[in-house]
């Protein structure tokens, strides 16, 4: 006779333990201690066994039928219940020990056979150090929107705007790599798209005047620092690359010979290399630094040592130093200064511009007709621009002489 509720409540201990059967299998084990526990006796290929479902009343009599029900139904499929018991266990505790830390190092791991430069790699560590410890330790497969967002606030919270959506761009891509590779069903970052601080980034500061240029060229030839960084900040001018590269720079990648600067791909912002026509002003400038730092690998050591770089910070800090401040001129605002001037000479191509600035075009279809490097008019470009500093350079000059 089934069991009804009343009957299971009323069920009290004894001196030994007892059971109290209902149907299909169905059973509450009442233990002398006063505990009660529901069960369910079955066969499986021929061998009678057991299966656990809780404690009453944690779980009442309509939960134990239902979990009843749910083993006789694998056992119509030919399954064990208390096998797949076990995996589903199994399963579960996999699920919790893949988190998203697991998998963000996995996906770095794949970057770097991929390639990858260093610089990139670094980051992508670091971004990944910065959801420690809340969404690191979160499984990627349970991961909601809130708990990513949770974590995305305290990078804001620290007034760091753009680290907070850069966060969020790599925490996607974790995601998807868990979603490929099968350990995830969603990406929660997708539902976040709107949701950060969206944060006004001023333009790096650029000098855009003619005179004002002038004197600054006339500054950083009296510049009184280290010799090596007035060097930089005149190749800096005349070249217009991106500071890093030029920080990074090796003697090995300049022919001076043919007048070209090679900067391998694994530098380059865009992955792929890329060259830059010396002018003779610029010849003469790296003929001249060669006397100070030729022994090094590096074009601009480091004054503490010579086997590393001038940091990232040292030009900023030289124009700092000398009353530009932030608002006046950056160390990557020589490019915008370049490019400013170049395009409104109408002298030049914009494309040959833009390669020489090594961008990228956006448009993919665009892209795929434009891959000519421009290379005969960007050398003559090159020269127009070193000349043309020469000349605002010598006009401030002039003017000052004349006051």
């Amino acid at each position: 006779m089934p069991l009804t509720d009343t009957a299971v409540r009323n069920a009290k201990s004894r001196d030994k333990p007892y059971k109290v059967f209902d149907a299909g299998g169905l059973y509450l084990q009442v233990n002398s201690t006063g505990s009660r526990l529901w069960k369910m006796k079955y066969r499986y290929r021929g061998k009678e066994k057991l299966l656990s479902f809780g404690p009453y009343p944690l779980v009442g009599l309509k939960d134990a039928r239902l979990k009843r029900d749910q083993a006789r139904l694998l056992l119509l499929d030919g399954l064990d219940p208390s096998e797949e018991k076990k995996l589903e266990r199994i399963r579960r505790d996999r699920e919790r020990a893949v988190t998203f830390g697991v998998v963000g190092e996995e996906y770095i791991e794949k970057l770097e056979k991929e390639g990858r430069s260093p610089a990139t790699l670094k980051k992508n560590r670091w971004l990944l150090a910065q959801t420690k410890p809340d969404m690191y330790e979160l499984p990627v497969r349970t991961a909601e929107a809130p708990d990513v967002l949770r974590t995305l606030r305290k990078v804001e919270a620290r007034g760091t705007f753009e680290s907070a959506k850069r966060l969020r761009s790599f925490a996607g891509a974790v995601f998807r790599y868990a979603i490929a590779t099968g350990r995830a069903h969603i990406d929660p970052t997708e539902a976040l798209k709107g949701a950060l601080i969206q944060h006004r980034v001023r333009p790096r500061a650029a000098i855009l005047d003619r005179k004002e240029l002038g004197k600054l060229l006339n500054d950083i030839d009296g510049f009184t620092g280290q010799e090596t960084t007035r060097y930089a900040l005149q190749l800096l001018a005349i070249l217009a690359p991106r500071p890093g590269e030029l920080r990074l720079a090796k003697w090995k990648e300049f022919d001076l010979a043919e007048a070209v600067w090679r900067i391998p791909a694994d530098r380059m912002k865009m992955r792929r290399a890329h060259r830059v026509p010396l002018p003779p002003q610029a010849i003469r400038l790296l003929q001249e630094l060669h006397g100070l730092t030729g022994t090094s690998e590096f074009l601009l050591p480091s004054a503490r040592s010579w086997t590393q770089p001038i940091s990232n910070n040292t030009l900023n800090a030289a124009l700092r130093r000398h009353g530009y401040g932030p608002d006046k001129i950056t160390a990557h605002g020589f490019r915008a200064t370049f490019s400013t001037f170049a395009n409104e000479s109408g002298l030049w191509n914009p494309d040959a511009i833009e390669r020489a600035l090594a961008h990228v075009e956006g448009n993919e279809v665009r892209r795929a007709y434009a891959r000519g490097e421009y290379w005969e008019e960007r050398v003559k470009m090159a020269a127009w621009w070193a000349d043309q500093l020469d000349q605002m350079r010598s006009t401030c000059g002039k003017n000052a002489e004349d006051k």
